[in-house]
């Protein structure tokens, strides 16, 4: 499975951006797709994933009514609309590919490139 993740960029707080990320390869349909970001110096943290089939979906705490994940499956492209950013959103965001509805950055092993938010105060 190969991702491709775009979108990021310098936003005001309060301020919104929309993260894309492409998969191609496998069949992606029986995967989740999940969202992950990690700031300088800290470790990748789980921020939101979703299930291709379905569309079931897990949000970090950190992000709930903020931040909406969603697909689009003619596409094979999934979404991180993020609203209402704070200065503690900047962080590079990956996306990533796994079996599982998971948390946890090990269960997945596909991981598109990051792409970088920044979120001025």
């Amino acid at each position: 499975v190969q991702l491709q993740a775009s979108g990021g960029g310098l936003v005001q707080a309060g301020g919104s951006l929309r993260l894309s990320c492409a998969a191609s390869g496998r069949t992606v349909s029986n995967f989740v797709m999940g969202w992950f970001r990690q700031a300088t110096g800290k470790e990748r943290d789980f921020v939101a994933a979703i299930r291709w089939s379905g569309g079931s979906t897990l949000y970090a705490d950190s992000v709930k009514g903020r931040f909406t994940i969603s697909s689009d499956n003619a596409k094979n492209t999934v979404y991180l609309q993020m609203n209402s950013l704070k200065p503690e959103d900047t962080a590079v965001y990956y996306c990533a590919s796994s079996g599982i509805l998971a948390t946890i950055p090990t269960v997945y092993p596909y991981w598109g490139q990051g792409t970088l938010v920044t979120v001025s105060s």
